[in-house]
């Protein structure tokens, strides 16, 4: 498959895991990859999308890879729009928006805070367009190493003779970000108090935020069946 920008930095984010972590919700999970690397830790997993194709590849490539849907197994894949979503609020140890947060409004971030149990870690692989001067550094530096890391996979699977196809060729919809990397820092001081900011190349930033407290050594802190109950209410905001 083509060179991709948040794939390459999906190790960094797995870095953000917090200890004793068993839950986390990927919001626009696209056709699932990271959440499939989530769940390959053990980690049960809610992933939502609001395309349903994206879905419907996720969950053809998930069963593919010979996991199923369910706890301890592949990620449990919704058809949903997150602003939409009724989270459960302090349940999930891990939440992470893989250049999705740009396709909802910024405030949604706080939902996410509030679903985050004690101690839960939100990540955002997030997208911002060149505004200053800095952003356009950043844009001329990553614009030889994109060409490249580009040109190094196509050759790649034009020696193995691999092309994807079917639900691997799917791509998930995109939009382009309008909110500045300096815009996105006011606004996640109000309402992510504590985060962490730093640019990264190809045009994306990492943004980082703790929720206070800590997850305990067998998790998150919840209420007898609230797994269960989290799963089901974001399967019923989900239609499926």
């Amino acid at each position: 498959m083509p060179f991709d920008h948040n794939d390459h930095y999906h190790r960094l984010l797995l870095r953000q895991l917090p200890p004793g972590c068993r839950t986390a919700l990927d919001v626009g999970c696209g056709t699932g990859r990271f959440a499939r690397r989530l769940a390959a830790r053990g980690i049960a997993v809610d992933a939502v999308d609001p395309s349903a194709e994206a879905v419907a590849a996720a969950r053809e490539l998930t069963a593919a890879a010979g996991e199923g849907e369910g706890a301890g197994e592949g990620p449990r894949f919704r058809q949903a729009d997150v602003t939409q979503v009724e989270l459960p609020r302090g349940h999930y140890d891990f939440v992470s928006c893989l250049a999705s947060l740009h396709h909802v409004p910024f405030d949604t971030v706080r939902t996410l805070r509030e679903s985050l149990a004690p101690g839960g870690v939100l990540v955002v692989l997030g997208c911002h367009p060149e505004h200053s001067r800095t952003d356009w550094a950043w844009s001329l530096a990553a614009v030889p190493v994109n060409a490249a890391a580009r040109a190094a996979v196509a050759l790649a699977e034009r020696v193995r003779g691999v092309r994807p196809t079917g639900p691997g060729a799917v791509r998930a919809p995109v939009a382009p970000p309008r909110m500045t990397y300096a815009e996105t820092r006011r606004e996640a001081a109000v309402l992510l108090p504590g985060f962490r900011m730093r640019r990264l190349l190809f045009w994306r930033y990492l943004l980082v935020y703790r929720a206070p407290g800590a997850v305990s050594a067998a998790g998150a802190v919840s209420a007898p069946g609230a797994a269960g109950a989290a799963g089901a209410a974001v399967r019923a905001a989900g239609g499926s």
